[in-house]
Parts: C-alpha cells; sequence; structure tokens
C-alpha cells in the first residue's frame, strides 16, 4: 500500500519541449489564404478594367501564387513551427501586390513588359525562402561566418565599379541581357558581420571609452575602430558608386545596431548630425546628387520653365489625383512618370488607384513587419540574435522610409526599390532572404525552454 501511495504521490514527469506551444500555423494559413486571395482579386479586377476581360494566364497565375504560398507555409510548419505567424502572410501579400500594380503599368507600356520577370524572381525569392528555413536550424551558426560575411559583402559592392552606370549609378552588373543589383545582398552580410562584431565586444561597447558629455563615451580606437573601417570603406564604395540611397541605408543601419549594442542614446544624436553633414557635402558637390536635391527643393521648376512635369512633380500629381479612396485599379495615370513607375516611384501608383486608404494599410502592413522583426529581437536570449533581429527589422524599415519619404517630397529621391512591391529581381529576392531569417529568429524566440510553461 505504501509502494502505491508513493507511487500515486510520485509528480509526472515534465513534458518535452515545446508541448502544447501555441504555434499558430493554422494563424498563418488563413491569413495566407486571404494575402493570396486578394492579390488573385487584383489580378482580375486590373484585367477587367483595363481590357475589359479576365486576363488569359489568370489560372496559372493563381495556381503560382497559392503554390508558392502553400510551399513556404509547409517549410514553416515543419521546420521553423514556433515562428511568428505574421511574417510570411505579410510577405506574401505585399509581394502579390507588387506583381499586381506592375501588370497595371505593363498595360500602358506594352513594350517593356517585366509582370513576368518579376513573377519569375518572386518564384525564386520564395524558393530561397524555403532554403534558409529548411536548411538553417539555429541561427548563431552564423557566427562563424562574420569575417567571410564582410569579405564577400565588400567584393559585391565593388564589382559593379567596373561597369557602365545605369541612370547615374554604377550599382548594376549586365550580362547577357539579365541585370542584377549585387549590393542588394551585401546589406545582409553586413548586418550579420555587425551582429556578431557588436555582441562579441558589447561590454566593453557598453562600459569602456572616455567621457565626452554627459552619458556618451568616446568608445575605444581598438574596439570600434574595426567595425568603423569597415563600415566607412562600404560607405565609401557606393559613394564612388554613386548609390547614396544605400549608402544612407548602410549608415543607419550601422547606427542603429550600434545604439541597440550599447544603450547609448547619444549614438543617434551623432549619427543624425554626421548624416546631415555627409547629404549635405554630398549634396553640394556631387552633380548627380546635386541635381535630385534641386528638383526637391522645387519640384515644379521644370513645369515653369516650360519643359513640362519631372517625375517627382508626376509623382505629387498622383497622390493629389488619388484622394481618400483613390481612382481604382487601371483607372489612374501615374504611368506618365516614366520609366521609374514600375520601380522608384509604383508608391505614387499605390497612392492614386487605391487612395489615401490604400497607400496607409501598405504602409502598415510594412510598420507590422518590421515591429515583428523587433519583436523577435526583444524576444531572443543571445546577443547576436537580439542584434541580427533588429539589423534586419531595420534594413526594411530603412527602405521603406527612404523611398516614400522621396517619391512624397519629403526627403531628395534616392532611387531605390520599394521591398517585394517594386520591379526589381535582386531586391524581391533579398527581402524573401530577410523574411526568412527573421522566420528562424522568431521561431528560436519563441521556442519553449526546457521546464518553461508554454505561454501565449
Amino acid at each position: 500500500m505504501s509502494a502505491l501511495t508513493a507511487k500515486v504521490a510520485e509528480p509526472a514527469p515534465p513534458p518535452p519541449p515545446g508541448a502544447g506551444a501555441p504555434k499558430r500555423r493554422g494563424v498563418e494559413l488563413t491569413l495566407l489564404a486571404g494575402a493570396v486571395l486578394i492579390s488573385v482579386l487584383g489580378h482580375l479586377y486590373v484585367g477587367l478594367a483595363t481590357t475589359g476581360r479576365i486576363p488569359g494566364p489568370a489560372a496559372r497565375y493563381t495556381a503560382g501564387l497559392c503554390a508558392a504560398a502553400l510551399l513556404a507555409h509547409l517549410a514553416v510548419r515543419f521546420r521553423a513551427p514556433y515562428a511568428d505567424p505574421l511574417l510570411l502572410p505579410i510577405a506574401v501579400l505585399l509581394n502579390g501586390l507588387g506583381l499586381v500594380l506592375i501588370q497595371r503599368l505593363d498595360v500602358t507600356t506594352p513594350g517593356h513588359l517585366t509582370a513576368g520577370d518579376q513573377l519569375l524572381w518572386s518564384a525564386l525569392g520564395v524558393g530561397l525562402f524555403v532554403l534558409v528555413v529548411a536548411l538553417l536550424r539555429d541561427h548563431r551558426v552564423l557566427q562563424r561566418y562574420a569575417y567571410l560575411s564582410v569579405t564577400v559583402a565588400l567584393v559585391l559592392m565593388l564589382i559593379p565599379v567596373f561597369f557602365p552606370a545605369v541612370n547615374g549609378a554604377h550599382i548594376w552588373i549586365r550580362f547577357a541581357g539579365l541585370s542584377f543589383q549585387p549590393g542588394e545582398f551585401a546589406k545582409i552580410l553586413l548586418a550579420v558581420f555587425f551582429a556578431t562584431y557588436l555582441a562579441a565586444n558589447r561590454t566593453a561597447l557598453a562600459l569602456t571609452g572616455r567621457p565626452l558629455f554627459r552619458k556618451l563615451r568616446l568608445l575605444p580606437g581598438r574596439v570600434l575602430g574595426p567595425i568603423l573601417a569597415i563600415w566607412l570603406l562600404s560607405v565609401g564604395v557606393l559613394v564612388l558608386e554613386r548609390d547614396l540611397g544605400t549608402s544612407l541605408l548602410f549608415f543607419g543601419l550601422f547606427v542603429i545596431m550600434l545604439f541597440t549594442a550599447t544603450g547609448r542614446i547619444g549614438w543617434i544624436a551623432i549619427g543624425l548630425l554626421l548624416a546631415a553633414l555627409g547629404a549635405y557635402a554630398v549634396g553640394t558637390f556631387e552633380p548627380h546628387v546635386h541635381s535630385r536635391v534641386d528638383d526637391w527643393l522645387n519640384p515644379f521648376a521644370s513645369i515653369e520653365r516650360g519643359e513640362g512635369p519631372g517625375q517627382l512633380a508626376q509623382s505629387l500629381f498622383a497622390f493629389g489625383a488619388g484622394g481618400l479612396l483613390g481612382a481604382g485599379l487601371g483607372h489612374g495615370q501615374s504611368f506618365l512618370i516614366g520609366f521609374a513607375a514600375k520601380s522608384d516611384f509604383i508608391l505614387a501608383t499605390a497612392g492614386e488607384e487605391l487612395g489615401l486608404v490604400g497607400l496607409a494599410a501598405i504602409l502598415l502592413l510594412y510598420g507590422l513587419l518590421v515591429a515583428r522583426g523587433f519583436r523577435a529581437g526583444l524576444a531572443l536570449r543571445d546577443p547576436f540574435g537580439r542584434l541580427l533581429a533588429t539589423g534586419l527589422a531595420s534594413i526594411v524599415a530603412l527602405q521603406v522610409f527612404v523611398i516614400a519619404g522621396g517619391v512624397t517630397g519629403l526627403i531628395p529621391l534616392t532611387g531605390m526599390a520599394m521591398p517585394f512591391l517594386a520591379q526589381g529581381g535582386s531586391s524581391v529576392v533579398t527581402n524573401w532572404i530577410i523574411v526568412a531569417l527573421l522566420v528562424r529568429l522568431s521561431d528560436s524566440a519563441r521556442r519553449p525552454r526546457p521546464g518553461e510553461d508554454p505561454a501565449e
């Protein structure tokens, strides 16, 4: 009897790690279905509005989008079951909306069709998403390749210098009829290097150095020197290429990750001051950038000279014509912007045809994507993962700010591509890799530890 009592009183063994935790893959699948449905309806509506009939490849488009979304979902379900359920649906919806807008602009530019190419690049991006989620089991493995990452990043940024400039910038590689922008991949590699180095030296960065002003300290050269040299070298190469938009992105990434590692808000102030001084110098002495600053200061100057509206003026006209609810897909005139309507200024098409409400919804999707990336970073326990998640989310946030600010006249134009939305194979592939890494990081952040109670 005593043995039986002892057996009954013996506590039950703890559940295996992760048992009963809220994986929420069903929520993700439901949101994916909604994202695909919105994209397909947009595709059909564009065809009906512009040609009066359902597009011929509608069935293939629907099947391809469903297959890509389902494949990505299965990869997350089986290889990252605790990942944030919002990351993948947001990426699918933004990518789908981008395909709809590019398809709509293709109707008015029959000699320059790009929706098919963008669809192929999107499929490649989803394929790489699946590979990253399936093969990268632990994000901390990336720390081993920090110096290899920065070396490859610098090489990728340097190669376009030896190729002809496109639209005033040496950022493209053209070969056999294909174009490629290697700097897009460099930003991920630099984020890995910055996260690794700052995580390894976070104590020295936070506690050492000579005091400058209040809590701001001058960091020792032996700690800050190597990462500062890498950053200066990368920005210098980009200035040589006249790619000032990416230079600004790398500078912002460096400052944000340095602030995250040290917790010293003074670095934000110093970063803003240095960015302002650099922008003033480049905008004054670099002709290509100076012309963009002039257009920003007076976007209607070409109209006053009798030369017609320029790209920025057309963009502002498009936003004004959109009003609150927009003109409707296929009923706008933003194609008048010219060759950049599908890339730099695709947000103007969204503003004109979807209105302020649609534009705000798109920006909220980006904001939610960035917020979930930051949330994963806050929940991670290892410094490298925290810094990497912050850096990757910051890349998306900075791109959206710089591009949206440029096309609305808030800041000078930079010539970057809106993540997922704009035409650009290198851009869409890179952003799918960023989402894959955020999925892996969020899975590590939400995965219950042994002995922990699963929580919502």
